[in-house]
């Protein structure tokens, strides 16, 4: 049975094609492989704050720093212009992030020093928070336009795809890069450069498919209206995105620290893999289930998540590489599948003309989970030992899911 749509599409969409345009068809991909590697980008430190660490001799909690330091990016720019692309277009919203993961790549580069790379990130992290909405209803907006018989689930699990894919795939070119590769800290910036600026050069001509003419209230930051009767299913959709993304930020952070202590594991290559192995199983999930409906797959998804977290609270408890690996894996499918529904959740209550205002609001909670995390993990480490301290964010994790996972199951109907 296929899958409902996470994004809801208005009824008519404008086929704004200009001249030296690609056709609609090829404009999805190119754009699903511009967000795609704009995302591995922003992934590909993870092995490599260790060597940083190395070099530069600072404690873990300027590890969780950095990393907050992208997720406050993120939401940053996700309130102040996450939504702006229903008014002033797809494209130039796309188009100004890749030119700010450009500038980020080049601050890796020059600015080498902690300072340097807390900007960096942070300069990231405003890229991706422009990008992320934005791409994902403009893949929807695009499919529409392409084949306007079918639903866009296909564009819902390419969204998907391309996103935790994306963040899957930068950690193992990161682990490569730093175990065999001259210059780690230099080279796979060089090489992701080169990568955007030729992405950024295909996605310009993709057509537009706003109509940018149509009268907008005034600007104002992110704000989104949903109605007073749905604004608990809207809650627990942002909660589940805040889980979801803060087991992302969990071993995208401070995992690497987690395998170098209790598992006597410093290998930067297998730190990428473990990284890899959870971000991949949230872009598989959402492939290999996309045929089920919303509904089996956000039950499937807070029942992995559930599973994973619980192998993760053992592996802390017995200093288990396989349950904490095993346990990554498994609350990463659930990851993929429960960020789906909870797009899918609040899209339902958007209505014309508000898809990426009420898309930016999940991804901001979404982000904010990424952030709280990690942060507060690192925050707590500098006083407390590393085994309670991701117990209680085990614990706190598997509070939200619980709470949040069947308040989403309510509000999805099942699927005819």
């Amino acid at each position: 049975m296929s899958t409902t749509a996470s994004i809801p599409i208005t009824t008519s969409l404008p086929a704004l094609r200009g001249p030296l345009r690609l056709p609609h068809q090829a404009a999805f991909w190119v754009t699903a492989v511009a967000f795609f590697v704009m995302m591995a980008f922003n992934t590909v430190p993870t092995p490599l704050y260790a060597l940083y660490q190395q070099r530069d001799g600072f404690p873990t909690v300027v590890v969780t720093v950095v990393f907050a330091a992208y997720s406050i990016g993120v939401m940053l720019a996700l309130y102040l212009a996450g939504h702006i692309s229903d008014r002033v277009g797809r494209r130039r919203v796309i188009l100004s992030a890749v030119v700010i993961e450009v500038v980020a790549a080049v601050l890796f580069l020059v600015w080498t020093d902690p300072a340097g790379l807390i900007v960096a990130r942070f300069v990231a992290g405003l890229g991706i928070g422009v990008l992320t909405a934005t791409a994902t209803a403009h893949l929807a907006d695009l499919r529409r336009i392409a084949r306007p018989g079918a639903g866009i689930g296909m564009a819902a699990t390419i969204a998907g795809v391309a996103n935790m894919g994306g963040l899957a795939l930068g950690p193992l070119i990161g682990g490569v890069f730093a175990e065999w590769v001259p210059m780690p800290l230099v080279a796979p910036y060089l090489a992701f450069l080169a990568a955007l600026v030729a992405v950024g050069f295909a996605y310009a001509f993709v057509p537009e498919t706003v109509d940018t003419a149509r009268p907008h209230p005034p600007y104002r930051p992110q704000r989104v209206r949903v109605p007073r009767e749905s604004r608990g299913a809207y809650w627990a959709a942002g909660i589940g995105g805040f889980v979801a993304f803060a087991i992302t930020g969990l071993f995208g952070s401070v995992a690497p620290t987690f395998l170098a202590q209790l598992l006597h594991q410093s290998d930067r290559f297998v730190a990428g893999l473990v990284a890899f192995s959870v971000f991949g199983a949230a872009a598989l999930a959402q492939v290999v289930f996309a045929r089920l409906s919303t509904r089996a797959q956000l039950m499937l998804g807070v029942i992995t998540i559930v599973a994973g977290l619980a192998a993760l609270g053992a592996a802390d408890l017995t200093a288990s590489a396989v349950l904490f690996v095993g346990g990554g894996v498994v609350a990463g499918a659930g990851v993929g599948l429960v960020f789906r529904g909870a797009l899918a959740t609040a899209g339902a209550l958007s209505g014309d003309g508000n898809r990426s205002e009420v898309t930016s609001g999940i991804f901001l909670l979404s982000f904010a989970g990424m952030t709280a995390v990690p942060l507060l993990i690192g925050v707590a480490l500098l006083a407390l030992p590393l085994v309670p301290v991701l117990l209680g964010a085990v614990v706190a994790m598997l509070a939200l899911i619980l709470w949040a996972g069947p308040r989403m199951l309510r509000a999805t109907v099942p699927a005819r």
